[in-house]
């Protein structure tokens, strides 16, 4: 009994790991944070960037079609009309 005192002092008095713990603690904020962000901001971020028609993608290949278009005016477009 005498010898478990001073290991059980010893065990909580020893600071190693601390920082390993902090940064863990840290790293499940952020990831909280993150997750409650993308749950609050997740239906404007589709209205910004819409599905891949009507959005981001379809003007990316609108402006495709314009380019390919003023470089070779008489050849079909390969993104589509």
């Amino acid at each position: 009994m005498k010898a478990l005192l001073p290991a059980i002092e010893n065990f909580f008095s020893d600071e190693h790991g601390a920082t390993a713990i902090e940064y863990g603690l840290i790293s499940a904020l952020i990831a909280i944070g993150c997750i409650v962000a993308f749950g609050v901001f997740g239906s404007g971020l589709q209205n910004l960037f819409g599905t891949t028609d009507s959005g981001a993608g379809g003007a990316m290949r609108d402006a495709a079609a314009a380019i390919y278009t003023k470089s070779s005016p008489r050849a079909p477009c390969p993104a589509g009309p």
